[in-house]
Parts: C-alpha cells; structure tokens; sequence
C-alpha cells in the first residue's frame, strides 16, 4: 500500500505526482501483469539467459541496436 504524506497547504497536483513517482517506484504494475498469468521457472530462466545473450551480443558489436 503507498502512502503518500501530505501537508495541508499542499496542492493537490503535487500529491498526485508524488503518487504517480511512488507508484513507478514500487512496480507495482509490473507485478500485477506478471500474477495475471503462470510461467514456469524454466521459461524465465531461459528468457533471463536470451536476454544476457544479446545484451553481450549489442556490447560486443555483432548487433546494431
């Protein structure tokens, strides 16, 4: 649960951004797209070593981002 602690002279606008900063923070977004659906711990081990591979693959220079 984010808590946002705000003064009483303090506008709106400024709570509701220091809201939205918090809420990209936290991740929360992420979190609730990956619960949505089951992947097996294989699958993100694969996926993790796929994208090890190209991001050593863009340092090196084979690819062209």
């Amino acid at each position: 649960m984010l808590i946002i602690d705000s003064k009483d002279c303090e506008n709106i606008d400024k709570a509701l951004k220091k809201y939205k900063k918090k809420f990209e923070k936290a991740r929360i977004l992420l979190q609730l797209r990956s619960r949505q659906s089951f992947t097996k711990p294989s699958v993100k081990r694969r996926n993790q070593v796929l994208k090890a591979v190209y991001r050593q693959q863009l340092a090196s220079g084979k690819i062209e981002a």
